[in-house]
């Protein structure tokens, strides 16, 4: 039997509004890995009616669970968990249904512990599932009981797998090492590499002008379920990628990136990133994956993950502010440790990617996208959870407390969500007025350390580039429809500054707008000359 909760910290907790989780580790301790063996019962009355810790179970299982997440797990209190649905022997998993989402075996209990609204995990899902065809996890709030001890406020939600109704790729076999087999399916993520062991690669594309490597993991299958001729497979395709979007055909629709991506996919996720300010996004839980060729042979983008740190509830590296774009974050923090690969920039150099972008915008502006329509999910969520949340934080009291990295500390619950639909309406606002910049010029990658002369000119330019380190530059000049005029490459060039003249006749467009190029073991930087 699951023990029944009792007083914690003079609070008495017996009924709900919402689904309530009860969960007995039958006196086990929760650790990082491996799950350990628990119960699980689920009070679920149906909609309108009072969860009562007595009644029956609506659903109830043997589980696996663990402690989730890297920051969170060493730095709250409250902690979030993995779990697994198991059979009554406790060794295999197990598919079900739970709150009405489709069957799985796998689970996470979010514990929305440092996004004091409670709402902008769920606000982002809501919106995306609205603003794109592409899947984003489905969820319920909850509250949770584990071992008798009222542990607040949860939100459960789907885990990132491959599943017909999650990660819709085909399921590949370790057996699968040939032919149409071995090209799919792949999830991928770059990411913090605590958490789960997976076959990682560096990028020969490092990240910004400080030259962090930028690493790519294989998160789905597992290290033990993939061959090495699958991971050969992967990790070249992901590179002939990244080599398309680096090259001086990237902007070509044949030979340049959109070989190997899903356009769409990436400009719903830059999209997305952009309108909440992900300050971690790009870099961080950022998912994608290859299905089989046969079925879908690019790149998705996606599925979106991690949102508790968004619509500016981080104070580092710019995260509170309304303006800037997400994608300036290597510009921002130089130095940080993880940093975004050079793509988004790369694509915005691309007129037409840009358009698109700016076109998507424009319309969800004009339909889901208004600060009212995600102020009423704000709204009706926070009015969903309000008896919850008054427990929620009787036992953890943050609310006016700093809690990192809070952009914003309220001291009152209201406060923090005034703050959020505030921040919102800004945002907004400025995205209308930024983002007309897209597809009219060129999008420059680190503009800082590349130095034209004179710009605008009519005669000759001089190229100056600093070089930290041996490399091979290669100079592509292009015009304002993203087609190459002029192309050189310097193989094995010295560390130290590097000059090179590129000619007056080397323009020939004439008159007009070009983007120069120059790109190294670092990866491309770029800017607009123009010429009169």
């Amino acid at each position: 039997m699951l023990l029944l909760p009792t007083l914690v910290k003079s609070q008495s907790f017996f009924d709900s509004n919402l689904p309530i989780l009860l969960i007995d580790t039958r006196g086990g301790t929760i650790v990082d890995d491996p799950k350990i063996v628990a119960e699980m019962r689920v009070i679920d009355n149906g909609n309108g009616k009072r969860n009562v810790i007595t009644d029956k179970a609506s659903f109830s299982s043997v589980i696996g669970i663990e402690l989730r997440g890297a920051s969170s797990q060493v730095l709250f209190p409250k902690k979030p968990y993995g779990i697994e649905l198991r059979d009554s022997t406790g060794v295999n998993s197990v598919t079900k249904s739970v709150l009405g989402m489709p069957a799985e075996s796998d689970w996470v209990l979010n514990a929305t512990y440092n996004d004091k609204t409670l709402v902008r995990e769920t606000l982002t899902y809501d919106f995306y599932r609205k603003m794109s065809p592409y899947y984003a996890s489905r969820f319920r709030y909850c509250e949770l009981v584990l071992n008798g001890e009222y542990r607040g406020i949860y939100i459960l939600m789907e885990r990132l797998k491959r599943d017909k109704n999650r990660v819709n790729i085909s399921s590949i076999k370790k057996t699968d090492i040939t032919g149409d087999a071995v090209t799919g399916g792949y999830i991928l993520k770059i990411d913090k590499t605590e958490g789960s062991p997976s076959v990682t690669w560096t990028s020969p594309y490092s990240a910004g002008s400080s030259r962090v490597p930028v690493r790519i993991q294989i998160d789905r299958p597992k290290p033990e379920d993939l061959a090495p001729e699958q991971i050969q497979y992967i990790t070249r395709y992901v590179t002939d990628f990244e080599n398309a979007l680096n090259g001086p055909d990237f902007a070509d629709p044949d030979k340049g990136f959109r070989k190997f991506a899903d356009e769409d996919s990436f400009i719903d996720y830059l999209l997305l990133t952009e309108i909440c300010r992900n300050v971690d996004g790009y870099r961080l839980s950022a998912y994608f994956y290859k299905d089989r060729d046969s079925k879908n042979p690019k790149i998705v983008m996606g599925p979106i993950w991690d949102y508790n740190l968004t619509y500016g509830n981080a104070d580092y590296c710019n995260g509170n502010s309304y303006t800037g774009w997400a994608f300036d974050f290597n510009t921002v923090c130089p130095q940080d440790v993880y940093s975004i690969p050079f793509w988004w920039k790369r694509m915005l150099q691309d007129l037409t990617f840009g358009k698109k972008v700016k076109a998507k915008y424009k319309a969800l502006r004009q339909t889901v996208l208004t600060p009212q329509r995600l102020g009423a999910f704000v709204d009706s969520t926070t009015t969903l959870v309000t008896e919850a949340r008054i427990r929620n934080f009787t036992k953890w009291p943050v609310i006016g407390v700093y809690v990192w990295p809070n952009g914003y500390v309220g001291s009152t619950y209201q406060k923090e969500v005034d703050y959020l639909k505030d921040w919102i309406t800004q945002r907004l606002g400025w995205m209308d007025v930024a983002i007309e910049q897209f597809g009219m010029a060129p999008l420059a990658t680190e503009p800082s350390a590349l130095r034209l002369g004179p710009n605008p000119s009519i005669g000759d330019v001089l190229v100056t580039l600093p070089l930290p380190d041996p490399t091979d530059v290669a100079l592509t000049l292009t015009d304002m429809q993203g087609l190459s005029v002029y192309q050189v490459r310097w193989p094995n060039q010295s560390a130290g500054t590097f000059e090179r003249t590129l000619s007056a006749h080397q323009f020939t467009r004439g008159p007009g707008t070009y983007v120069l190029t120059v790109t190294t073991q670092s990866g491309p930087v770029s800017k607009v000359i123009v010429r009169y």
